[in-house]
């Protein structure tokens, strides 16, 4: 026995009509009935995978990888300004470190220029950080913002 589901289009096994939550059964002797099924099982699942598919939509908009790359690195900038200025996050002066700022940069030694103006209040060498910096945004891409789909 094979089992399809009722949609806008009725597949092969539907007799007629068809749409919303519809089940349709098809025995192996090609005689087919039609029975009217609150959210059966199938309904069911075929609704999860839909949201699954949604849900991946969302993930391929916001590309989902090259955003995680991008909190693991601030975390990292975090975390090393906060060894540079020898305080915790609350505390620190405030630095802006633009990362999509310096991959708009022409070359390295002008994001190293960047990187320099914006930690010219630390007291500690800060040479390491930046060419660490440097060698971890290479390679990254400038994070649009997500568009807007229009209705």
């Amino acid at each position: 026995m094979s089992v399809a589901t009722g949609g806008s289009e009725p597949g092969p096994a539907a007799t007629g009509g068809g749409g919303g939550n519809r089940v349709f059964f098809q025995s192996g002797g090609g005689s087919s009935r039609e029975e009217s099924v609150a959210p059966s099982a199938a309904v069911v699942q075929v609704q999860q995978q839909q949201r699954r598919h949604q849900q991946g939509k969302v993930t391929v908009k916001y590309d989902r990888k090259e955003l995680r790359k991008r909190l693991v690195l601030e975390e990292w900038i975090v975390e090393q300004l906060g060894q540079l200025y020898g305080c915790e996050e609350e505390e620190m002066p405030d630095v802006e470190i633009d990362i999509d700022d310096l991959l708009d940069a022409a070359n390295e030694e002008e994001r190293a220029l960047k990187l320099q103006e914006a930690l010219v209040d630390c007291y500690k060498p800060t040479e390491d950080f930046i060419k660490e910096l440097l060698t971890r945004i290479r390679g990254m891409r400038k994070l649009s913002p997500p568009q807007k789909k229009s209705i």
